[in-house]
């Protein structure tokens, strides 16, 4: 999602930096405009560009670093592939309770790393200026900045030119997809520990043996955990009362005591006021007076949208106060010509989001449609184990929406995690007067694959007797869903039968009287 800074991490095959300025592809095909000038390689760029290019419209992809963005080469693809490898631990370690005994359990940091590396250059291809190009997009390898409403100039970045002033383009329309880079705090002596961020801890060669992370929300629980189960002493330090301080309490409680099991070791409701250097390493206090240990840190507290730099003023594009691009429904900027999607929005910062934003901005600005984002069905997943994944209202907020209900199955009650042994899970559906499905919370095994039938019913209106009514294969984890929608369903019937029974008296009643 985002238009990233080079790492060292890995050298892709076709690497918009090996593949140098290509002047051609800034000239559009009728030699006037280009129907749509896309800053950002990233997700919303990416998908933008392919479906632009598939209406026919003339499309340039400018990418100042590499495609691919945040999603391939420092979120997503690698972080998912480094939890593989520590749940892979992790399960090893405790297959005991199956009455499998594995002795000897080593990790090989180098190795991991090596398997990390591997799954990004799988990937590549699919997000590559070639795979653009192909598409029939036009890709340059150059930074974009807005120069009035309706052109821009691209400065060529690639390794060992000088800057120059670059080539103006005009365009029809304008899709701004610069993404968004971690946040660093400015806490005291924090910048002098060399922090680790979701972009650079991929160029670490050694384990940490004691790492601090800053920021209990997913990023800081999903790496956090992974690097526990690779053998790391991890400590969180969350400033919020919870975990993932945007999710159910109670799924937050569950995950909070999964991690306490890998020995993490967290505190909440406390911030990190300083950081000092100590003989055998580093030190930072809280506020709570307490000091905490570590060799490297990492800061995972929130991201800073990339608009430096851009021209938005220049281009009558108004930012709000933290940077992000404003837009519309629509996703239109104040300027009608310049649309965004993605992290520089301010919408929820996940791969999802950026590539539906970016097919739907090009959608709405290319073919003219007014299709409008949703942004109450949108599905949101924590990947450690358990995983936490949940949709729209959360359990926690019904309260304060009148005529909500919330309907919960614990999962030590459900067969499948009964027979794997992983009890530590619930589901729990936030449903409307009328029955209709408009949010849910799952913790457990392959969550995210739980909620997705709940978020196409939270999308379509779908009440509880209609997933009731569907039949679900047994036995999965999705009988969590199913039958908290049957518990619903039993309910209401036993409510409703006092007053079909008054009703049938009532007619009686008045039959008498005739």
């Amino acid at each position: 999602m985002t238009e990233n800074s080079p790492t060292d991490f890995t050298t892709a095959k076709s690497d918009p930096r090996t593949a140098g300025w290509r002047s051609d592809e800034l000239t559009p095909p009728d030699g006037t405009a280009w129907d749509l000038l896309i800053i950002g390689g990233g997700t919303a760029g990416i998908v933008a560009a392919k479906t632009a290019a598939g209406f026919g419209a003339n499309v340039l992809v400018v990418e100042a670093a590499r495609t691919g963005g945040d999603c391939l080469w420092t979120g997503c693809v690698p972080s998912k592939a480094l939890l593989a490898a520590a749940h892979a631990a992790a399960d090893a370690r405790t297959a005991v309770r199956y009455g499998v005994h594995v002795d000897g359990v080593r990790v090989d940091f180098g190795e991991v790393m090596t398997h990390v590396r591997a799954t990004i250059e799988t990937i590549e291809p699919d997000d590559s200026p070639d795979t653009l190009r192909a598409a029939g997009a036009h890709v340059a390898h150059g930074r974009a900045k807005l120069s009035s409403p309706d052109t821009a100039v691209i400065i060529d970045s690639s390794p060992g030119t000088s800057a120059g002033d670059g080539v103006r383009v005009r365009f029809r329309h304008a899709l701004i997809a610069t993404g968004s880079s971690p946040a660093i705090p400015p806490i005291p002596g924090l910048a002098e520990a060399d922090p680790l961020t979701s972009d650079t801890i991929w160029s670490l060669t050694e384990l940490p043996q004691r790492l601090l992370v800053l920021g209990g929300g997913s990023i800081g629980c999903e790496l956090g955990q992974a690097f526990a189960r690779l053998g790391s002493h991890v400590s969180i330090l969350e400033e919020a009362p919870n975990l993932l301080p945007r999710e159910d309490p109670h799924a937050a409680s569950l995950l909070l005591a999964a991690l306490a099991d890998d020995g993490i070791s967290i505190s909440n409701g406390a911030r990190l006021e300083s950081v000092e250097r100590r003989d055998n390493g580093w030190r930072g206090r809280t506020s709570s007076g307490s000091t905490i240990p570590f060799d490297r840190v990492l800061v995972a507290v929130g991201r800073t949208p990339h608009t430096a730099d851009l021209g938005l003023e220049a281009a009558g594009v108004t930012s709000d106060d933290h940077g992000h691009v404003v837009v519309d429904k629509q996703l239109r900027t104040s300027n009608p010509r310049i649309w965004a999607a993605g992290d520089v929005t301010g919408h929820p910062q996940f791969t999802h989001v950026a590539g539906v934003h970016g097919s739907l901005a090009t959608s709405n600005a290319i073919l003219g449609l007014h299709r409008s984002v949703d942004t109450a069905t949108i599905p949101r997943v924590t990947f450690t184990q358990p995983e936490v994944a949940a949709v729209g209202v959360a359990p926690d907020q019904a309260g304060a929406h009148s005529g909500l209900t919330v309907r919960t199955i614990d999962h030590t009650d459900l067969d499948r995690a009964v027979t794997e042994d992983i009890r530590r899970g619930v589901t729990r559906l936030v449903l409307d007067r009328r029955g209709r499905i408009v949010g849910a919370t799952i913790v457990g095994p392959r969550a995210g694959e739980s909620l997705a039938e709940l978020v196409l019913a939270a999308r379509q209106g779908l009440r509880a007797r209609d997933l009731a009514t569907a039949m679900h294969a047994y036995p999965t984890y999705g009988d969590g869903p199913w039958r908290a929608a049957i518990e619903h369903v039993q309910s209401q019937l036993h409510r409703s039968a006092p007053r079909s029974v008054r009703k049938i008296l009532a007619s009686l009643a008045r039959r008498r009287a005739h």
